[in-house]
């Protein structure tokens, strides 16, 4: 079915779109342009240097966000689904030929979606901070509540996740457009009162200004990336509304607005230098300032809900893809599948978000880490969509090759401008993404090397249904869960020993998660008769989908499974990670098995028949 099919139109998609995919990006000019004039290396305020900053600020919005990502990037779909794991299952998927190829793409993506789980709890810390910061301005006596409210805010937000946005997303998208119309009349009333602004349009003060002072613009960059956080989420959110929804909003809309701002706040800084201090407050009249902490509060919120969202859904195609062991996963609408709630990923979050506002204790601090969290994503996901430019065949992949060199080169200036930020914050995300990394990797390798030692041991398939054991049948049928259709799984093996018996009927039951988003229905399931009363059955599930065995053999008749509910066994095999000589490090090892006492089990992660499945223990030595 084509993915566009009853769905809403697209004006109230573009709607829908600006709570979700661009709350990050929308909430950056509570921030990112004071950062520029604040700090060590802060740019004076004069008219050159804003002029300089807001024609840097303004190219390279245009450059990378409405050209790369809105009007390029989104081009890259997997099947309708954007984001970065998709795109390395996309470009996994063209290079099968390549085996190191395909390796070296594969370790990229991953550490990309690595660097954005960092983003993921950053984001909600310096939004939320970044929003209560307008207290100090509003009222000055309150400025020692700045954090304690946050951390309030902050705690109520992740402790209503599991209720699920489905009741309060449609205020979303009225909330996110009355704020962009805000930014957009701010900045249009402070670019009235100073209309010479609108010269920094022109690149040539972002250029003279690398000429002449080519340290300062270096130290710049870091502070205008700041402008460009939540572009990645342009491309991660595809796949919920579209590509043409978002490209409407953003080229309509959120674009217009967001630079209408930030030249309002320039033309302010011109006018009264000592508002570089906090450009976007100091735009609104003394009236207005409460309710514009109310309202960035509130838009804070929906921009830390989209990134906490996005967690959600880059650890449930992790799982899929086989980098992270079976999660207890809560869906939370009964009509959008994409709506989900995983407890473990949500209090650690939770407890990380909490930690960076104790340590780092203002926006301004945070800004450091921030920044390389993004702009290492940006460039993977530059580098992922090169190789898959290659890979694919047409006229215009010259044109395309190096409209992503031009963006991958002034990525990496970016990612060089942040590191200088590393000893003032930016180690975190750097830590945090390889910490991360080495525990996806290290559960594909595991798991890699858990099928590998069972297709030392196990018998073929092929040799087990030309000659099963003389042992007593009885009644029914059981159906043994194997990764590995080659091989007879370890839970049959079990049963013969201990029972010394097998049922009347057996069936193989093999659940595949491809690297596509969905499978169609008709290319659901596989059944094939081995031998007589020997059986397989293969069931398919792209890496969006929640993989329900019991719902799918329901329809097995289709392809030739009879399922009767109260005469069928499931026998699963729980595995124990025992240290030994293998290929795996000790201490790899010992992550490795803690991880899989963390897995959810088999019977709940495929939602087999509760009063139906037996499970049995088996040890591996890695």
């Amino acid at each position: 079915m084509n993915k566009q099919e009853h769905r809403p139109g697209v004006g109230a998609l573009a709607l829908a779109a600006l709570g979700v995919v661009f709350g990050d990006i929308g909430t950056s000019p509570l921030y990112a342009f004071k950062e520029a004039f604040v700090g060590a290396h802060g740019m004076s305020p004069t008219v050159p240097d804003v002029l300089a900053v807001l024609s840097t600020l303004l190219w390279s919005l245009t450059l990378l966000v409405s050209i790369k990502y809105v009007w390029l990037i989104l081009k890259f779909d997997n099947d309708g689904e954007g984001g970065v794991l998709a795109l390395t299952a996309f470009a996994h998927r063209l290079s099968r030929s390549k085996t190191a190829w395909s390796q070296r793409l594969i370790a990229l993506g991953i550490f990309a979606a690595a660097l954005f789980y960092g983003d993921a709890i950053i984001t909600p810390a310096i939004s939320v901070l970044s929003a209560l910061e307008g207290v100090r301005i509003a009222t000055p006596s309150l400025e020692h509540a700045i954090v304690p409210l946050t951390i309030i805010i902050l705690i109520v937000l992740f402790a209503i996740q599991k209720q699920g946005s489905a009741r309060v997303g449609r205020w979303f998208g009225p909330i996110t457009l009355g704020w962009f119309l805000t930014l957009a009349v701010l900045g249009s009333l402070s670019i009235v009162r100073t209309p010479q602004i609108l010269a920094a349009v022109n690149p040539l003060y972002a250029i003279k200004f690398a000429l002449a002072h080519p340290g300062s613009a270096f130290i710049l960059l870091s502070a205008v990336f700041l402008t460009l956080t939540g572009g990645e989420a342009l491309y991660a959110d595809m796949g919920h509304f579209g590509a043409r929804p978002i490209r409407r909003a953003w080229y309509w809309l959120v674009w217009p607005s967001l630079l209408l701002n930030y030249f309002g706040q320039g033309a302010l800084v011109v006018r009264q230098p000592e508002a570089a201090a906090n450009p976007f407050y100091y735009l609104a009249p003394d009236w207005f300032t409460l309710p514009l902490v109310v309202l960035a509060t509130c838009a804070t919120v929906i921009a830390s809900q989209a990134t906490i969202s996005g967690a959600y859904s880059m650890t449930l195609q992790a799982s899929r893809l086989g980098y992270l062991p079976r999660l207890r996963i809560l869906h939370t609408s009964d009509t959008e599948r994409g709506q989900i709630y995983i407890p473990s990923v949500n209090w650690l979050m939770l407890i990380g978000v909490i930690l960076l506002v104790f340590v780092f204790g203002s926006s301004s601090a945070l800004a450091a880490a921030y920044g390389i969290a993004v702009s290492g994503t940006m460039v993977l996901t530059t580098v992922l969509a090169a190789a898959v430019a290659l890979m694919l065949p047409g006229a215009r992949r010259t044109g395309v090759l190096l409209l992503l060199g031009v963006a991958g080169t002034l990525e990496l200036l970016f990612l060089a401008s942040n590191l200088t930020k590393i000893l003032s914050g930016g180690w975190f995300p750097l830590a945090f993404g390889f910490g991360l990394f080495t525990l996806l990797m290290t559960w594909a390798r595991g798991s890699q090397l858990i099928a590998t030692r069972r297709r030392e041991n196990d018998v073929p398939l092929q040799e087990f249904c030309r000659a099963p054991p003389e042992v007593p049948r009885v009644a029914g049928h059981a159906v043994f869960l194997t990764a590995d259709l080659m091989t007879v799984p370890s839970a049959l093996f079990h049963c013969l020993k201990h029972f010394k018996t097998v049922h009347q009927q057996i069936t193989f039951l093999h659940v595949v998660t491809v690297d596509v988003p969905r499978i169609k229905d008709a290319e659901r399931m596989t059944y094939r008769v081995l031998a007589p009363a020997i059986a397989s059955l293969e069931v398919r599930y792209g890496f969006r989908e929640e993989p329900s065995v019991g719902d799918a053999l329901q329809h097995g008749h289709r392809v030739g499974f009879n399922f009767e509910p109260l005469a069928t066994s499931f026998f699963v095999a729980r595995t124990t990670v025992v240290d030994g000589p293998g290929g795996m490090p000790a201490w790899q090892c010992a992550v490795f098995a803690w991880m899989s006492r963390q897995a959810e089990s088999a019977a709940g992660y495929y939602q087999l028949p509760p009063n139906s499945v037996v499970e049995l223990g088996t040890q591996v030595i890695l």
